[in-house]
């Protein structure tokens, strides 16, 4: 019943066609559609089948089937790119459209032939197939829109951009005077209409990450747009990333085309707490109107190279409050065009220097401090200084071990002259000892002493020595040798110097 309904309106008013669509379909520039169209048993064997595009008041079949399809054999048509199956046994059509583009976008339909020779509409779809556009700040695009024969040369075309319940416009064809009527866009956008060639031609230039949004180049009929292409526009910011020490400097440089704006006058300032404005700091050329006196004035100096496309701002005697964000912007006709966004960060005591950034980040290191350098210097002096004083200590304990060590043998070898072992089953301790008095006469061969020894339980294998008296005063004629048998085992030492 609905379907008859429907029937009825569209052929009694073929103008509400584009007007009641069952279904929307978004698609991206490049990617396949897909869409399936049921119908009943009375339009099974005996119709053709045909995807159609609608114009003003009538059907433009893109591909219909040659001859009625024959149960239960699946009829395929192919024209370009769309391709139209229709399969008796399910009872749908199917048709796919491939590599699609922004002129594809319209209202189309699944239709079968009747005995008339009218197309008589299945499905109806509306068909958007949009742009994306991925930018950064200050990069410009331009676009296409084709629009059908069947507009006038003298219908208005606009450029606006899609909100929640309209499309504010920014650019139309029949103001020419002002290249557009929106203050964000002051000297930004231009729209150009080719009737020749049925093409719209919108350009927008300096792009800023407040541009990123859904437009429309559109029919601007009955005070309303008429879609027919949409853009959705991405724009991102190139951002730097700075900490620095209080009471030190920075230096930030900004990159930007030479060509394009070498002789456009270049600003630094700050954004405020709420995001919405920004201060200007400094300019390249004289003070701007209304420009007041900051916390910053004589601290910021600002220089462009132009040849080389360089803005360079340098920072002196930070504080804490001049941690923020701050833009290396364009200046012109009174306004500010973010080239570069710089988040800085001041610290007591700086440990490094971070730097980041997604991609399109400009990556350049603060040219004040050289933290970083600083900061591998002193790591350097610290390790020497542990490594000296390391070395130093083990040549103090190295000397002290040697000198002990002689002290030790000295001591060794003198008591080893001077002691006889009395009992050869025990390992002695001197108790007592008695010196061995220089001989008064020359002629006796031996002398004796007596030695107390405290015994050890523990028996030790005897140690054999000769020895020559050099305690004994004697004169250098006599020759004769004095022998003293020892045997003990090395004593240990009573170091008491």
């Amino acid at each position: 019943m609905e379907l008859r309904v429907l029937l009825l309106l569209l052929l009694c008013f073929p103008g509400l066609q584009a007007q009641i669509p069952d279904a929307e379909e978004r698609q991206l520039e490049g990617s396949t559609l897909y869409i399936h169209c049921p119908y009943t048993a009375y339009a099974e064997h005996e119709h053709q089948k045909a995807w159609c595009r609608t114009g003003e008041r009538r059907c433009e079949p893109l591909v219909e089937t040659t001859y009625p399809t024959q149960s239960p054999y699946i009829n395929q048509a192919r024209r370009g790119k769309v391709t139209l199956e229709d399969d008796p046994v399910r009872k749908t059509v199917s048709i796919t459209m491939t590599n699609l583009q922004a002129e594809d976008s319209g209202t189309y339909y699944c239709a079968y032939r009747s005995y008339s020779y009218r197309y008589l509409p299945l499905k109806i779809i509306s068909l958007n197939v949009f742009k994306e556009l991925h930018k950064w700040e200050l990069d410009s695009f331009s676009v296409q829109c084709k629009y059908s024969a069947l507009v006038r040369s003298t219908d208005i075309k606009v450029w606006c951009r899609r909100g929640q319940t309209a499309c504010k416009i920014w650019l139309r064809t029949d103001d020419p005077s002002t290249r557009t009527n929106s203050k964000d866009l002051a000297d930004r956008g231009l729209i150009q209409d080719d009737t020749h060639e049925r093409t719209v031609t919108i350009t927008m230039e300096k792009l800023q990450a407040q541009d990123t949004g859904v437009y429309w180049c559109a029919l601007y009929r009955d005070f309303r747009p008429t879609r027919i292409m949409e853009v959705r526009l991405s724009v991102s910011k190139r951002t730097q990333q700075y900490t620095a020490k209080k009471s030190g400097n920075v230096s930030v440089q900004c990159a930007y085309s030479a060509p394009d704006y070498g002789a456009v006058s270049k600003a630094w300032c700050k954004e405020g707490d709420d995001r919405k404005a920004c201060t200007i700091l400094v300019t390249t050329n004289s003070k701007p109107s209304g420009y007041g006196r900051t916390p910053q004035e004589g601290r910021v100096t600002i220089q462009d190279d132009t040849q080389q496309g360089i803005v360079t701002i340098t920072m002196e005697k930070l504080q804490a409050q001049d941690s923020g964000v701050y833009w290396c912007a364009l200046y012109e006709h009174g306004q500010l065009l973010r080239m570069v966004e710089v988040m800085l960060s001041i610290s007591e005591i700086l440990a490094g220097t971070t730097l980041s950034g997604t991609a399109g980040t400009s990556q350049a290191t603060p040219s004040g401090d050289a933290p970083a350098l600083s900061s591998n210097v002193n790591t350097f002096v610290i390790l020497s200084g542990v490594l000296s004083i390391v070395f130093i200590l083990a040549l103090i304990s190295l000397i002290t071990l040697c000198v002990r060590r002689r002290k030790q043998l000295k001591r060794r070898g003198n008591r080893q002259a001077e002691h006889t072992y009395d009992k050869p089953e025990d390992i002695a301790q001197l108790d007592s000892t008695e010196r061995m008095e220089s001989p008064k006469d020359d002629s006796k061969d031996l002398k004796y002493v007596t030695l107390n020894f405290k015994s050890r339980p523990i028996p030790e294998d005897p140690l054999y020595c000769n020895i020559e008296p050099s305690q004994a005063h004697r004169k250098p004629k006599d020759e004769d040798v004095e022998y003293a048998i020892i045997a003990l085992k090395q004593l240990p030492t009573n170091d008491k110097g």
